[in-house]
Parts: structure tokens; C-alpha cells; sequence
């Protein structure tokens, strides 16, 4: 089978493509044909060595990616042939709070989804909402989770309550279509003109230039009526947490998905921002595969579809990752036709 393997760390040339053997299952094991696969900010992190979980070389890259079930092993019970999953983030961590031993991620410590065939114990697996493409599937296990657990816990967003999210990755887009699902107001920023159209259309009741408003903090408080934001999903850490703490209102939320920047290193808040408000910043990293079926079940009710910015073909791998590196895209950059 046709598979990609993370040989050198660096740049997207260190995954090079070779060809296995496709996996036998074993007595709990499901075999996937994988049919899309998608890159998120942690793959870059583990690309360049900087994630805080070290990958293995030789590990096939990718949490995220759906496909069908084509073999099971005797003793499976979860699924079935041909059903459509999508592999979980945290393999397994199934629910409740995180513990030492359940960091292991897909695409990290073991084998990811990049590949023609993916080998998943039963129990690393979900299935996958039935009216979204194999592309849109593909998009789920971390963006779409980490926004879900951004906007539902600990303290669920309710109706009529607003939610700013930074940016149009694919995390940003999903919390977007969470909130608004919810009965939220939504405020998104952006520095590019040719995206306000887009994020409106999408459902933003405000989009704020942070390019013509550096300090959007007080843009995001006019927006308001001076109240502030009642959950911040803060995408970029260190580079934005001050005009964050200045949006946020006084008993909000902050949910913090990273915890490096590329400008700044360390997570600076100064003492007027800190001390205008009683907001608590939560740490968020993605979530367990209990909070991803639950997520499924309100795409499929809702009929939310994911956001993807471009597909490209499996053979063009190094040209997917240098494209998502560049930070423009308009939601998520898909690998297809595996």
C-alpha cells in the first residue's frame, strides 16, 4: 500500500512516501481505506519538532482522516464493513479528564492517517456523520473537536450569549458554526478584506479588522455595549492574549488552544489588562472521543458542513503542507483520493 512516512524533521520534504504491506488486523483491530485526510497547526509542530509531544521518526503522519471499514477483526463489536469512521485525536482517551498515560496521539506515538490503509484498534475510532463528504469527514478529529470543546465545556456557551474567535483556520470556522448553532452572537477577526464577505456569509454578526484595529480588544468591548465577550476561543496565544484579556468580559472565558506564538514566546498578559477583569483562561487540548461523538451527533442534527479551503491530491503531500503554512487558508487544506 502507498503510505507516507515522517523521516526527517524540518520541512515537508522529510515525509517521503514509500510502500508497505497492508495491515492484517487483529482480534480488536478495524482496517480503514482511507479516503481524505486533513493538516492541522499540530502536524507543522511536530514537522518542525517544536510540538510538546515527540513524534517518532518513521511514525505515518496525520490525526486526521476518514474512511471506510474493509476489515474487522473477530472480536470487533463497535463497527462494522463498511462503515464510515474517522480515526480519534487522543487514541485512547475514550472520556472524562485527561490522565499521563492517555496522551498518545494518531500521527505522533503511533501510526497516523496518512496512508492508503490505516490499522486503528476498535476502540480509536468513531463513525463519521453520514451526510458529509469523505473530505468533510476528514476534517473532524482535531479542529472540529477542539472548537466543540472550546464552546461546550466546561461552562457551555447558552443563547444569546457572545463568542469572539480569532482568525478563519478550520478551528476558528468550526466554532463559528458551533456557537451559531447555539443561539450565540459571534464575533470573528480577520486581516484580510476579501474574508469579511465570507465569515458574514457564514453567520459572523461582526467581523473586526485586527490589521486596521491593533488594539481590537476595545473594538470587540464596542461591539458589546462595553460588556466584552463571554467566551474567547483564543487560537493564537501568546500573540494575541492581551487583546484577548481586553475583549473578554468581566466573568468570561478565555479558552486557550496553544501556548506558542510566532512572534512571542511566552504568554505575557500586562497587570491593567489582567486586573480589568475576573475572566478564567482554560486550556484546551482537543478532547476525548465521548465529546467528538457528541459533536457528531450535533453536526448531523444541525447539518453542519465543514469549511475546507482547498483539496489537494494524496500524491501532492509536500504541496498541501508548504500551502498550509503560508496561514491563509479559509478553513481546512484537504488531502483526497488516497
Amino acid at each position: 500500500m502507498r503510505t507516507y512516512l515522517l523521516e526527517r524533521l524540518g520541512d515537508p520534504s522529510g515525509i517521503v512516501e514509500r510502500e508497505r504491506e497492508t495491515p492484517r488486523v487483529g482480534s480488536h483491530d478495524i482496517l480503514v481505506r482511507v479516503r481524505a485526510t486533513s493538516i492541522n497547526k499540530r502536524d507543522v509542530f511536530i514537522l518542525k519538532g517544536t510540538y510538546p509531544l515527540p513524534a517518532k521518526l518513521g511514525v505515518v503522519p496525520l490525526s486526521d482522516g476518514a474512511g471506510e471499514v474493509v476489515a474487522v477483526g473477530a472480536h470487533v463489536t463497535r463497527f462494522g464493513l463498511g462503515d464510515r469512521v474517522a480515526g480519534n485525536y487522543f487514541a485512547r482517551w475514550k472520556r472524562g479528564p485527561i490522565d499521563y498515560d492517555g496522551f498518545e496521539q494518531l500521527g505522533c506515538a503511533f501510526d497516523g492517517m496518512l496512508a492508503e490503509y490505516a490499522l486503528l484498534d476498535e476502540e480509536w475510532a468513531v463513525k463519521a456523520p453520514d451526510h458529509l463528504s469523505w473530505e468533510e469527514a476528514a476534517t473532524l478529529p482535531c479542529a472540529g473537536v477542539t472548537a466543540w470543546n472550546s464552546i461546550v465545556g466546561p461552562v457551555p456557551v447558552v443563547a444569546g450569549q457572545t463568542v469572539l474567535t480569532l482568525g478563519s483556520g478550520g478551528v476558528s470556522l468550526f466554532a463559528l458554526q458551533f456557537a451559531k448553532a447555539m443561539g450565540a452572537r459571534v464575533i470573528l477577526t480577520t486581516s484580510s478584506q476579501a474574508k469579511v464577505e465570507a465569515l458574514h456569509h457564514l453567520g459572523a454578526d461582526v467581523v473586526i479588522d485586527y490589521g486596521a484595529n491593533p488594539e481590537w480588544g476595545k473594538a470587540v468591548r464596542d461591539a458589546t455595549g462595553g460588556r466584552g465577550a463571554d467566551l474567547v476561543v483564543e487560537t493564537m496565544g501568546p500573540d494575541t492574549i492581551e487583546q484577548s484579556m481586553r475583549a473578554v468580559g468581566l466573568h468570561g472565558q478565555i479558552m486557550l488552544l496553544i501556548a506558542r506564538g510566532a512572534h512571542k514566546p511566552d504568554i505575557q498578559i500586562s497587570a491593567q489588562a489582567y486586573s480589568a477583569t475576573m475572566a478564567t483562561i482554560r486550556r484546551v487540548f482537543v478532547g476525548n472521543r465521548d465529546s467528538f461523538e457528541a459533536m457528531n451527533r450535533a453536526i448531523t442534527q444541525h447539518r453542519i458542513r465543514p469549511v475546507i479551503d482547498r483539496v489537494f491530491p494524496f500524491s501532492a503531500v509536500h504541496e498541501a503542507f508548504e500551502y498550509f503554512m503560508r496561514g491563509k487558508s479559509f478553513g481546512k487544506v484537504v488531502l483526497s483520493g488516497v
